[in-house]
């Protein structure tokens, strides 16, 4: 079938976690034989942060990475709907795009009340909770459905009517790009993949992550952006070293060249979101690094804390098992293999491709596809 995908950017993940699954997502489906037209406004943010800083090298690379990925890039004020979602059996459009766009496709949806399409409004971040004046300005009247990337999420949008029908539709690891690099040593021993968070989660990456890597003595480096003059010194005090922007894609290699990993979930997802890991914890375990988690809340049963990850409640818990996998080479490989294991069981992009296709079958949408492994956790108001 034909597939239309409104979204921030693919071309750019400069802080922009969005783009990881999608991309994933977006070549599952192309690989299958269907037809994607991946749409993304021509200003994105992330993307002229992106050029700004690294020039247009990354845009042309990330093309060579994902060939299935091609994304059209349009004006909002040009953007002819009646060509975009021509032929078109679903419509996706991610939730970090304009109102007025998400208004003017679901005016168009209810022009032609027996078109083919179905269209899905796909919400993979915390603002429902943190800021759901904002979230309340999108107009989903017109929309079959959303996609919730946690079960939280989903009777967030029901309870507050805020559409008619949702699915927890979480999100997954790209395996053809997330593996092992067998062939590659540890050069350091801790390795941390993330953005600054806009001081959502300053006091626990002190606590789980800047200081038990100081206190250990670890060789650490740390990859992301946005990091604040203060974060920095921070940083460099703590002997961790700050290499900036990564892209995504080269996270599997920045796994591979050290020995152990963290997760430290921003606080919203702690603290309000139960049940929803982000997408870091996927890509870790898929790439077999140990991981250590800071506490969250594993509400839906997508791991086995314990056995896929460690879980660490505070700095000292954590600095105990940092030591102990960087002591004990057969525990920590046991932990990753365990970890990616049940990534490749459960937690694919294919899985949720699976996923996706029969939500569109429930809603009606005519598509060969192998039978999901379960059926979607489906809620209506």
């Amino acid at each position: 079938m034909r597939i239309a995908l409104f979204c921030h950017s693919l071309l750019s993940d400069w802080n922009h976690g969005n783009a990881h699954f999608l991309r994933g997502v977006v070549t599952e489906l192309a690989e299958r034989g269907h037809e994607v037209r991946a749409f993304e406004p021509r200003d994105a943010w992330s993307l002229q942060n992106l050029v700004a800083d690294h020039g247009e090298a990354p845009l042309r690379e990330v093309r060579e990475v994902y060939p299935r990925v091609d994304p059209i890039r349009y004006d909002l004020a040009s953007l002819d709907l009646d060509e975009a979602l021509e032929g078109t059996s679903l419509v996706i459009v991610h939730e970090w795009s304009e109102p007025e766009l998400v208004a003017r496709i679901g005016a168009h949806r209810a022009r032609a009340p027996r078109a083919p399409y179905r269209l899905l409004f796909h919400d993979t971040h915390h603002r429902s909770v943190t800021d759901p004046g904002a979230m309340a300005r999108y107009d989903l009247t017109r929309y079959d459905g959303v996609l919730a990337f946690g079960r939280v999420i989903r009777d967030l949008y029901l309870a507050r009517h805020w559409a008619r029908q949702a699915f927890v539709w979480h999100e997954a690891a790209d395996v053809r790009v997330f593996r092992p690099r067998r062939g590659a040593r540890p050069e350091r021993d801790l390795v941390w993949i993330g953005n600054w968070g806009d001081e959502e989660r300053t006091r626990e990456l002190d606590a789980f992550l800047i200081g038990p890597a100081r206190d250990l003595g670890l060789s650490a480096r740390v990859h992301g952006v946005r990091y604040p003059e203060h974060a920095r010194a921070a940083l460099d005090a703590a002997g961790i070293e700050h290499r900036g922007w990564l892209p995504n894609y080269r996270a599997p290699e920045a796994f591979a060249r050290a020995r152990v990993t963290v997760h430290v979930p921003r606080r919203p997802y702690v603290a309000s979101l139960p049940g929803i890991p982000t997408i870091r914890p996927f890509e870790a375990m898929a790439c077999a690094i140990p991981l250590v988690c800071s506490p969250w809340s594993d509400a839906e049963g997508l791991f086995s804390p314990g056995l896929d990850y460690l879980v660490a409640r505070d700095g000292d818990e954590m600095k105990r098992h940092l030591a102990a996998l960087l002591a004990e080479p057969a525990l920590a490989a046991e932990l990753a293999e365990r970890g990616r294991a049940t990534i490749l069981a459960r937690h694919t992009c294919a899985h949720r491709v699976d996923e996706l296709l029969a939500i569109s079958a429930e809603l009606g949408v005519e598509v060969d596809r192998p039978a999901p492994a379960a059926p979607p956790q489906r809620a209506t108001s």
